[in-house]
């Protein structure tokens, strides 16, 4: 009776499937959640450098009634942007006043190239990768908030 009752030594195969399966669920939870969240962080770069370049324009607006001769690369140079977010992003202005502030990642940006923030002035909101588009793990895509 004493051979029976004798501890067990390890772990049993059902043991360790229950502790790989409950690991596999909490990484399909928690990789999508990363992604947003390193998209989010890399696109407060351009949300960073967009509300500058506005500033800028604003700037010049207030000082000369209208932006029509003020080009972004000017608007660039006065808000002195750093030299990696100039090597992350380009950027570019549509409508006189400015009604739209695009930035678009270049090869050099850690999530690759063609990823778009921008800022929309009639809804005073930014827009984009990070922002409201988050790329599909499953595919690489892009997909939507449905907000």
């Amino acid at each position: 009776m004493l051979s029976i009752l004798k501890k067990q030594k390890g772990f049993t195969l059902i043991e360790i499937l229950v502790v790989v399966i409950i690991v596999a669920i909490l990484a399909a939870l928690a990789v999508p959640r990363y992604l947003r969240y390193v998209e989010k962080s890399r696109s407060t770069e351009a949300q960073t450098a967009i509300s500058a370049i506005r500033k800028t324009y604003d700037v010049y607006m207030q000082t000369n009634g209208s932006t029509a001769d003020f080009t972004i690369e000017r608007a660039m140079k006065e808000t002195k942007l750093g030299e990696s977010t100039v090597k992350n992003w380009k950027f570019d202005v549509t409508g006189n006043p400015p009604k739209k502030f695009i930035a678009t990642s270049t090869e050099d940006f850690p999530g690759g190239a063609d990823k778009q923030v921008w800022y929309d002035v009639d809804e005073a909101k930014f827009h984009g990768y990070g922002v409201d588009q988050w790329t599909d793990p499953n595919t690489g895509g892009l997909e939507t908030d449905s907000e």
